[in-house]
């Protein structure tokens, strides 16, 4: 996913343009959009964070990218969704991480029932529990560093890497000490989510070529399940489909 850096002027209301594939420009200097002038710019169709006033515009993401954002967003939105746990969302939606830090637009997010009222009509006031960053060959140094210890300074409580170029995840979990502990897979190869109480997910998936398809995702879902009622309302629904 290529980006661009933006300074706009805030009456602007026509995207950036959006320049050759790989390039990374910034336009001619104009004052800088408070995070409020921002929400006031971008629609729903632009995909940009917000970073000490300049605008990131990135562009569209890569057919893997998308399949394994809609593979974890279905299995994780179901899951949330059978434990009432809170909601699942996915970009174009901004994190304004703090008074402080930017604004950014991970892949993935959840927000723990608790934590409801950060959420607001345009973005989420403050941290996400959980943050996913699908890694693309020019998201590497964005994704693991400068968005890692932006996470990290927020709280969010799980932040997931996971790079299908490298077959690699790191999934990383905030300490007492607010910094982040890598948490490594049992003997099963199964990563465990402290957020999502109960919650694995079996590492070996994600580098499956295709990905699930959303209905042998729901099968996996009852493999994490486990035995019970839950299950078997996912049985049911699957026997209708």
């Amino acid at each position: 996913m290529t980006i661009q850096h933006v300074t706009v002027a805030p009456s602007a209301r026509s995207q950036p343009r959006r320049e050759d594939p790989g390039a990374e420009t910034t336009a001619p200097a104009k004052r800088k959009m408070t995070y409020e002038e921002f929400l006031a710019w971008t629609d729903e169709d632009t995909l940009a964070e917000w970073v000490n006033g300049e605008v990131i515009v990135t562009s569209p993401a890569s057919r893997r990218h998308q399949e394994m954002v809609n593979f974890l967003n279905i299995l994780l939105s179901f899951y949330v969704s059978v434990r009432n746990l809170g909601r699942v969302l996915l970009p174009p939606f901004q994190v304004k991480l703090g008074s402080d830090l930017p604004g950014r637009e991970p892949d993935l997010l959840f927000v723990a029932s608790g934590h409801l009222d950060r959420l607001q009509e345009t973005h989420l006031d403050g941290p996400a529990d959980l943050i996913v960053e699908i890694v693309s060959p020019e998201s590497q140094q964005r994704d693991r560093g400068a968005k890692f210890y932006e996470y990290e300074a927020a709280g969010v409580s799980e932040y997931w890497l996971i790079d299908p170029q490298r077959r690699q995840a790191e999934f990383h979990r905030l300490g007492e000490d607010r910094v982040y502990r890598l948490a490594l897979p049992d003997a099963e190869g199964r990563c465990h989510s402290v957020v999502l109480t109960g919650f694995w997910l079996r590492v070996n998936w994600l580098w499956q070529d295709p990905l699930p398809t959303p209905v042998e995702t729901l099968r996996l879902l009852t493999e994490i399940l486990g035995s019970g009622s839950e299950t078997e309302a996912v049985r049911e629904f699957l026997d209708r489909v």
